[in-house]
């Protein structure tokens, strides 16, 4: 089957981008107003961009409705975020924070979560993360009815249970983010495969051998 994308609606091209490009890593995206009201939402559309510098990047689009995402207001008005990495722990708070609140409910509190003043930024992060990054905004790009936001990570927090003894790598026995499919399926990586690339010089080997 082929999809001319040039020719179809959006809403066909959200579904076919979205079934088959995943899973996505989750972020439990957290922000403040500039009067200091906090808000939390998840986001699909998100992945590291860059490490150096440390770039992360979110896609948000606008309510079905048109009106602007609170995430989007905060994050234009304060130029600051945390993103919060969801393990299944807290997969039920953030579907709770993702329901449309009105702007002045705290999504963080009435999800059951517990809001933590960020370092670096006015943001809260949330405790129950396995792992938050604090993010000041590099850039905002607009397209129509979603905003790009690229976001340079300054801190970041990480339960030490989630790291091996050394601190240097994930421990996958404890760390087991959540990942977006399609519609309302997710999936856990709870098991974790180890594929190692074979030595360039065995394949040219037997290249060059049925040459």
């Amino acid at each position: 089957m082929e999809f001319d994308f040039t020719a179809l609606e959006a809403q066909e091209r959200y579904r076919l981008l979205s079934n088959f490009v995943g899973p996505r890593p989750v972020a439990l995206v957290s922000s403040a107003g500039p009067e200091g009201g906090q808000n939390a939402a998840p986001m699909s559309f998100f992945n590291v961009f860059s490490h150096e510098p440390p770039i992360v990047i979110l896609g948000i689009q606008t309510r079905p409705d048109g009106a602007v995402k609170d995430t989007v207001l905060n994050i234009r008005e304060t130029g600051e975020f945390v993103v919060n990495m969801v393990d299944l722990a807290l997969a039920p708070g953030m579907l709770i924070c993702g329901l449309p609140f009105d702007r002045d409910v705290d999504e963080i509190r009435t999800a059951g979560l517990t809001p933590l003043p960020g370092r670096l930024v006015r943001a809260p992060r949330i405790a129950e993360a396995p792992c938050a990054m604090e993010c000041l905004v590099e850039r905002l790009i607009d397209y129509d009815r979603r905003v790009i936001v690229l976001g340079q990570v300054v801190m970041m927090h990480v339960r030490p249970d989630c790291l091996d003894a050394a601190g240097r790598y994930v421990n996958p026995e404890c760390y087991h983010p959540i990942a977006r499919l399609h519609a309302d399926n997710y999936v856990v990586a709870d098991r974790q495969i180890e594929l190692k690339a074979p030595d360039i010089a065995s394949i040219v080997a037997v290249r060059e051998a049925k040459l």
